[in-house]
């Protein structure tokens, strides 16, 4: 079944617009509680980033889940993966976020996850979607639900963060630029990489409920290079609005993406001997990334586009680490999902281990040429299913000699086709993008 509500990530949208409004809120937290209730006695988390319509939503889902008879623990602005965390530590049976991720303040959305800390089953979220379109009814007044806060709440994560790196881990002599995004990291993350030894200059950690991602954060990296650059620093790691995503900046102010974060991480762990399995990108990892892992025999594969494909593979493989080059980073052998704070302290144990700076570590990825070209079509059948087409991506992959590889595919908000042809040589690779874009452009006359 098709889902009404729930995308990839939830649900998004704009504040103010449906779904995205305080009523429609109300009755999410009365069908969810209703849907958790069914596992027994109910308690579900609910956390948020620093946006300020997420106190609005908080009230709304609060009255809603306790209307259903489930108990309540507000955690107040934690990263994501904090609440994916903190769900397996309270054993509750759920984990609900208020974040709209890397978007402007003027979004939001509701993210779930289930008490083991992972993205909600597909047929829990069908019976939310089930019960959103029944008239909402209230538990008997001995059994609506109780609210509490967690007022430990950031220090517990901290601690979690730190564990992920061996107890005796100085970063001592380390200088650290962090940008924030004025998000849901501004107090945890200073903290977990202070208490670490390293010196921390702070960026975008002053949230005002108007400021998350403005200008700032991994969607918006020029305010972090420039500050890594006058601070004379090591380096810089950016973080969202909702911590789940992180780039690198090195001491040269260039940018270190997500795709080579990964391989140095999983790198570090291969060479250590502690890698199980594989690495899972997506369909828009660079080559060069598959490319690097093959030369250390690392297996590699690719999901669709998202981090809860990326997800759904490594548990299918019972691999450990995958993730998008736009920052998502998963690391199972320390947490449930993409985590950003703990990725970053992955990479900096990394570079410890081999005494090294970002921007030599990461010469070992050399990533090779993209070119991406948008191709409009109107209504009717898809170019992608032409022959001509088929045979001409047939061909120059084969022609690429599995140095090289071609993408196309139908964009899922504008009738556009994506031509993306990737390689070694980068006039090559362009000269192959223009032509499958030329012949895309005719077949769809």
């Amino acid at each position: 079944m098709s889902k009404k509500y729930f995308g990839t990530d939830g649900i998004r949208g704009r504040v103010g617009e449906y779904p995205i409004t305080p009523d429609f809120m109300l009755k999410l937290g009365w069908a969810a509680g209703m849907a958790f209730r069914k596992m027994g006695a109910c308690k579900v988390l609910v956390g948020k980033d620093t946006r300020i319509s997420g106190y609005m939503f908080e009230s709304a889902l609060e009255a809603g889940l306790t209307s259903a008879g489930a108990d309540v623990m507000l955690l107040g602005p934690m990263p994501t993966p904090a609440i994916a965390y903190l769900a397996r530590t309270f054993q509750a049976e759920a984990g609900i976020v208020i974040s709209a991720s890397h978007n402007p303040h003027d979004d939001n959305g509701i993210k779930f996850f289930s008490g083991r800390g992972t993205k909600l089953p597909d047929e829990l979220e069908l019976m939310i979607e089930e019960l959103l379109d029944t008239p909402m009814t209230v538990v008997e007044s001995s059994k609506i639900g109780k609210v509490s806060r967690i007022n430990d709440a950031s220090g517990r994560y901290i601690e979690f963060c730190k564990s992920s790196v061996p107890t005796n881990t100085s970063f001592a002599g380390l200088k650290i630029v962090i940008d924030c995004a004025h998000g849901a990291t501004y107090k945890v993350a200073p903290s977990v990489f202070r208490e670490l030894g390293a010196e921390v200059v702070v960026l975008s950690a002053q949230p005002n409920g108007l400021n998350i991602n403005d200008n700032c954060g991994s969607t918006h990296m020029g305010p972090l290079q420039a500050a890594v650059l006058a601070e004379h620093a090591d380096l810089g790691i950016a973080f969202d609005g909702d911590g789940d995503r992180v780039l690198m900046v090195d001491h040269t102010g260039a940018i270190v993406d997500g795709d080579e974060l990964i391989f140095i991480i999983a790198r570090d762990l291969h060479e250590r001997g502690k890698l199980q399995g594989g690495v899972v990108g997506t369909l828009m990892s660079n080559l060069g990334l598959e490319l690097a892992l093959a030369d250390l025999g690392i297996p590699f594969v690719r999901a669709n586009v998202g981090d809860r494909y990326v997800i759904a593979e490594l548990l299918e493989r019972s691999w450990q680490v995958g993730g998008e080059n736009s920052g998502h980073v998963v690391c199972f052998n320390h947490t449930t999902t993409g985590d950003a704070i703990i990725a970053a302290l992955q990479v900096l144990m990394a570079l410890k281990t081999r005494n090294e700076g970002l921007a030599q570590t990461r010469q070992a990825l050399r990533k090779c040429p993209q070119v991406l070209i948008n191709v409009r079509f109107g209504g009717g059948d898809s170019p992608l299913d032409h022959p001509a087409v088929k045979e001409a991506s047939k061909r120059v992959t084969e022609a690429m000699a599995g140095r090289g590889r071609v993408l196309l595919r139908k964009s899922g908000t504008e009738p556009l086709v994506r031509v993306m042809v990737e390689g070694e040589d980068e006039t090559q690779v362009r000269s192959y993008a223009e032509e499958l874009a030329k012949l895309v452009t005719e077949v769809s006359a």
